[in-house]
């Protein structure tokens, strides 16, 4: 869903505009590298609202409903490792339902299911519980000696090696795993009793509890070959918007996983300036019919993180947090006349005039 443009030029407007380049998320990172870079990163995400792991209250349950929801099916949750949908009211269901599968496995800094690293749904997902046991604390690695991984007689297209510590998920998660293992070593510094989580290329036995998490090398070869999806889009919008208030770097910059860990260490990060991420995105906006009497239909290339519906004043008469790409807008309850839509999105706000006929 989601709802975009407008041309409608005022002082308040202009205003707004400049005031949501000088507030965007990453804006204290720029123009860093290096140490400086991970620091500026770590302080920008870290101190996020924490949930716990089990409550009767809000905890990651209920996020993880709500993060990984089947778009198809609203009622079921999508399985990492698996990609099976399946009853999300279930949850662990006496070991016939799904569980909590931790991507930085919680061993490996032993930090558990406590709140901070335990908790943080920014890398947990659901998964099958035979599957995650399969999983256990394995290094991500592309598999030497393959075993196929099978959840429910069906073949997953992840696979363990039977030679080697280690577990390769399928192509389509690949780089969700890669982003939320380098989400983790950016976010978990070892400040304030938190564990301090780094990366290696030496595969760590089953036993090990030191803070290090393998493969690097293999990891950075994923997050290049399966790019962020709109699916890792929304639900860092999620767990931003509506739960921790904290985001995932990777997910939004992808080419940060490089100047901190691959090809360009050592480089100053300056990210694409927000003219030409607004062109790009407005480009490919579609916003008909305009005129309209009782429905606009919205079609964008991103989601924004919102959508904001103004009268001619200025005034705010609708909000929505968009989840897709293509969204309908019933108009049939607003008076005849001029109106703005805006997106907005990390950085930037795009806006465009909507006329309503009765």
């Amino acid at each position: 869903m989601q709802k975009v443009l407008f041309v409608f030029i005022s002082c308040f407007l202009l205003n707004f505009y400049a005031q949501a380049q000088d507030s965007t998320y990453y804006h204290t990172a720029y123009n860093s590298s290096d140490d400086t870079l991970k620091a500026r990163l770590h302080g920008l995400i870290s101190n996020h609202v924490e949930f716990p792991y089990t409550s009767s209250s809000t905890d990651v349950w209920d996020i993880l409903k709500d993060t990984d929801r089947d778009t198809m099916n609203p009622n079921n949750v999508i399985l990492i490792y698996s990609n099976r949908s399946v009853d999300a009211a279930q949850e662990y269901n006496s070991g016939s339902g799904w569980n909590r599968e931790h991507v930085w496995a919680k061993s490996r800094g032993d930090f558990g299911t406590s709140q901070g690293a335990g908790t943080d749904v920014h890398h947990l997902r659901p998964c099958d519980i035979s599957v995650n046991s399969t999983r256990n604390n394995r290094n991500f690695d592309d598999c030497v000696n393959c075993v196929d991984v099978i959840d429910n007689g069906y073949n997953t297209g992840s696979k363990r090696s039977s030679s080697q510590w280690t577990f390769q998920p399928p192509a389509n998660v690949k780089g969700d795993v890669a982003r939320m293992i380098f989400y983790m070593a950016v976010r978990y510094e070892g400040g304030s009793g938190e564990p301090d989580l780094e990366l290696t290329n030496t595969l760590q036995t089953n036993t090990s509890k030191v803070p290090l998490h393998a493969k690097l090398n293999t990891l950075l070869d994923w997050h290049r070959q399966d790019p962020v999806s709109n699916w890792e889009r929304n639900r860092n919008l999620v767990i931003y918007n509506n739960y921790q208030q904290n985001r995932n770097p990777f997910i939004d910059y992808p080419e940060l996983a490089e100047y901190l860990f691959g090809d360009s260490i050592g480089m100053i990060w300056k990210p694409m300036s927000f003219v030409s991420i607004e062109e790009e995105v407005k480009a490919r906006v579609k916003l008909y019919p305009n005129p309209t009497d009782d429905r606009i239909t919205i079609e964008l290339m991103q989601v924004p993180e919102m959508v904001v519906l103004r009268n001619v004043s200025g005034q705010e008469v609708n909000r929505i947090l968009p989840t897709e790409l293509r969204t309908q807008i019933s108009t049939s309850q607003l008076s005849a006349g001029v109106y703005v839509l805006e997106l907005v999105y990390q950085g930037f706000s795009i806006r465009e005039k909507l006329i309503i006929n009765r």
